[in-house]
């Protein structure tokens, strides 16, 4: 059984220390931005371009920045202790993520190595909901490397609502309709790639119900896209790359064919109405291409009458 170490309302108050030691011995990096906002069927999208600031000091870095690109370090195995903020369970714990682009940003950690690609497990959302319990927060997964990963030790994520400083908590959610779905699996119609939503509620306070409600409807959103379990040496793997991201309120699947388009590197953010540009040749991209444009250039395609209502 799975045993959780997190006691209720620490979560919270450990972030907000942990980061200020961190940022204060230099652990923590935080990639100073320009947000810009991008209107695109009915979703206003932040696109958050790192500043020319940023860009030289990171040029007076010898260690290079990796966004969405696996890396062959594993900083996980050993973690840095400067970076750690709970001890959540036996076999997770939660780090700030060191080049964070948004503030508060948890990375969600196997404490022995797992594979990205590896399908997710009862313990991982156990971690996961324990963290959804301690605030509003969008939790995400970036299964492999073609969907945005870019380490290859197993980490979900997690940050703080809302994302941007006006409407929805997150932009995507304007293109849902507020009623809800008769049959609990469905696809939005605003998103023009396959992809499975269910809503949700998690209960408030962590919980192994929270947990098996969750693994329940993750389950359920893999078979709805065409997805499966795949055995790779005894253990568990997803037959293709997806994105996961999950709220209190809904979960959404998004299966994967490319992680970049003309050199944009996209992860589970991009579905939730979230993008990242180094500099302003890549803004200018995803101005021409508009952002569900660029979203549907790394996604599946839609099947043709995929099944399901309509969120």
């Amino acid at each position: 059984m799975e045993h959780l170490h997190l006691h209720p309302g620490t979560l919270w108050p450990a972030i907000l220390r942990q980061t200020e030691h961190a940022l204060r011995l230099g652990a923590l990096r935080p990639i100073a931005t320009i947000q810009t906002v991008l209107e695109d069927r009915g979703i206003r999208f932040l696109v958050r371009q790192v500043s020319s600031l940023a860009r030289k000091e990171e040029a007076g870095q010898p260690r290079k920045v990796e966004v969405g690109a696996c890396s062959a370090v594993n900083p996980f195995l050993p973690y840095d202790p400067d970076l750690l903020v709970a001890d959540l369970s036996d076999t997770h714990v939660a780090l700030l993520n060191k080049f964070n682009v948004v503030d508060h940003h948890l990375l969600i950690v196997t404490r022995c190595f797992k594979p990205q690609e590896a399908l997710l497990e009862f313990a991982d959302f156990v971690a996961l909901t324990a963290c959804m319990a301690e605030f509003d927060g969008l939790g995400f997964y970036n299964g492999g490397a073609e969907s945005g990963a870019s380490q290859r030790h197993k980490h979900l994520q997690i940050v703080p609502l809302p994302l941007g400083e006006s409407g929805p908590p997150l932009p995507v959610e304007s293109v849902f309709r507020p009623s809800g779905m008769e049959d609990p699996i469905g696809t939005v119609p605003g998103l023009p790639f396959l992809h499975a939503f269910a809503r949700l509620e998690l209960a408030p306070a962590a919980s192994r119900q929270a947990a098996n409600a969750a693994i329940d409807c993750y389950h359920a959103l893999l078979e709805a896209t065409g997805l499966r379990a795949i055995n790779v040496n005894g253990e568990l793997h997803q037959s293709a790359p997806y994105n996961l991201l999950v709220t209190r309120r809904w979960m959404l699947l998004v299966p994967r064919h490319s992680e970049c388009v003309e050199g944009i590197s996209v992860n589970a953010l991009g579905f939730a109405g979230s993008l990242f540009v180094r500099d302003a040749a890549q803004m200018e991209v995803i101005k021409r291409l508009g952002p569900m444009s660029v979203l549907q250039r790394v996604a599946v395609p839609a099947a043709v009458g995929q099944p399901g209502p309509s969120a």
